[in-house]
């Protein structure tokens, strides 16, 4: 992974459009900041938004974007059709009433949020989003929390006629959490793999290795961590409503981790610090 990274730097997908590398996540954003503390990650120059109609901001981080003064086009924004919204019909309601809400003609990015609903729920949803993309409702589709089982269920649907390609795939990554099986199934097809929860929501800092590779390259332990993303080839998505934090997030492109720190950063454990879907077997 070169140096010649920057926050501007993109990935292209299977849909032909671009997606910035780093993304700036509002999970659990209160409604009250949220408009706020979007103008200010796209003020320090993200321009990649990553939302979803359970947060309940998708209003006020799209009213960031005019508020910041940018073009809609110049800011990647997605959203999710929600666990409670599976199934053809509620997923197409689902949309339509995220676009209302962020007051948007179109998302980048739309992801069905879980693999619950069984399986006619989960290629119900995926119709609902083949045909909004088709009416340019959203750019490009995708799964987030799909397990393999549920992305071979998807997959055959597709080929059987279903239509659409699986342009992103949404997980929980990072070193004590890396998912290999289901990045390498992803990356053969040819998807990009964004990471939420890069950072572990903050609960490692006291990691030993952590620590000798921050003081090494005098970063901090989320800087270390979302660096690894970015050299894993995923686009991570680190949250913080904290003006300092938001900036730190950002400052990652400075700075490359030898081969042997990302060897050091390998654990082989499986340990989430979130929810975990993909082991729905529903």
């Amino acid at each position: 992974m070169a140096r010649s990274l920057t926050l501007k730097s993109t990935k292209q997908l299977l849909s032909g459009y671009e997606i910035p590398i780093l993304g700036y996540g509002v999970y659990q954003t209160p409604t009250n900041v949220a408009e706020d503390v979007t103008v200010e990650a796209l003020r320090l120059g993200y321009r990649h938004i990553d939302s979803a109609a359970a947060y309940k901001n998708e209003k006020e981080v799209s009213a960031a974007i005019t508020k910041a003064g940018l073009p809609r086009s110049e800011v990647f924004l997605t959203t999710k059709i929600p666990p409670a919204a599976t199934g053809y019909d509620a997923a197409r309601q689902s949309i339509e009433d995220s676009l209302k809400k962020a007051q948007t003609e179109y998302f980048d990015l739309i992801l069905i949020h879980a693999p619950f609903g069984g399986k006619e729920g989960r290629l119900g949803s995926w119709r609902a989003l083949v045909e909004a993309q088709k009416a340019g409702k959203t750019r490009s589709i995708g799964v987030s929390n799909f397990g393999v089982h549920h992305l071979e269920e998807l997959e055959e649907y597709i080929k059987s006629g279903g239509g659409g390609q699986i342009a992103v795939g949404q997980y929980e990554i990072h070193p004590w959490l890396a998912r290999s099986e289901l990045v390498a199934w992803l990356e053969k097809r040819g998807a990009v793999i964004q990471a939420y929860c890069p950072i572990v929501r903050n609960q490692r800092g006291d990691e030993p290795v952590l620590k000798e590779l921050g003081k090494k390259y005098g970063k901090t332990a989320a800087q270390v961590l979302i660096r690894w993303s970015l050299q894993k080839g995923l686009v991570p998505l680190p949250k913080s409503v904290t003006p300092a934090r938001i900036r730190e997030n950002a400052e990652v492109f400075d700075f490359e981790l030898d081969e042997g720190d990302m060897a050091k950063l390998q654990t082989d454990k499986y340990e989430p610090c979130a929810w975990d879907p993909t082991v729905n077997q529903d």
